[in-house]
């Protein structure tokens, strides 16, 4: 059962992919990646990892996808219709996926995935104390460089909305 119920998930998640990048209207992108987003999620739920489930849901599925449709909202897009790529460039993109799914699909079957050792359970505990520590295998620097990127790029999101302020002429002759 749970074969068919992946199987179905990445189904949704491989045409809301291809819908979203598709397609020509910017907030059914939006949409789609959405649903992307959330089956990810359901192979997570799947393979009984509920927490990162759980922050692959709030995180990307709500905080980003919110994020996006306010800033295609804030800059009064919604119905902007994005541009068609010209064919060659399409061929090109098709040329590159091409090799990059053969590079995908001969690392994963040339690996060896075999299990040694006793398996450990990780505890959101231990996920936390792994991205607070500053020690060796912490990753507090990096969580701190994400979150002032994200400061930036809110903060460029809010020029961009804001748009040009009109400056009076003031060559006007009295």
């Amino acid at each position: 059962m749970e074969r068919y119920i992946f199987y179905m998930v990445a189904l949704i998640m491989i045409v809301s992919a291809i819908a979203s990048v598709s397609s020509r209207k910017m907030l059914r992108s939006v949409i789609y990646l959405l649903f992307v987003l959330v089956s990810i999620a359901g192979i997570f739920f799947l393979i009984d990892y509920n927490f990162l489930a759980a922050v692959q849901l709030t995180v990307y599925a709500g905080g980003i996808i919110v994020l996006m449709i306010f800033s295609v909202l804030l800059v009064h897009h919604i119905e902007m219709r994005l541009e068609v790529a010209k064919v060659s460039k399409r061929i090109l993109t098709a040329i590159a996926c091409i090799i990059g799914i053969g590079v995908f699909v001969t690392t994963i079957y040339s690996y060896d995935f075999k299990v040694e050792g006793i398996a450990t359970t990780t505890t959101t505990e231990d996920i936390g104390i792994g991205l607070l520590s500053f020690g060796e295998g912490g990753f507090i620097l990096p969580f701190e460089v994400i979150s002032v990127i994200l400061l930036a790029a809110m903060i460029g999101a809010i020029v961009i909305a804001k748009g040009k302020r009109l400056e009076p002429n003031n060559d006007e002759t009295l």
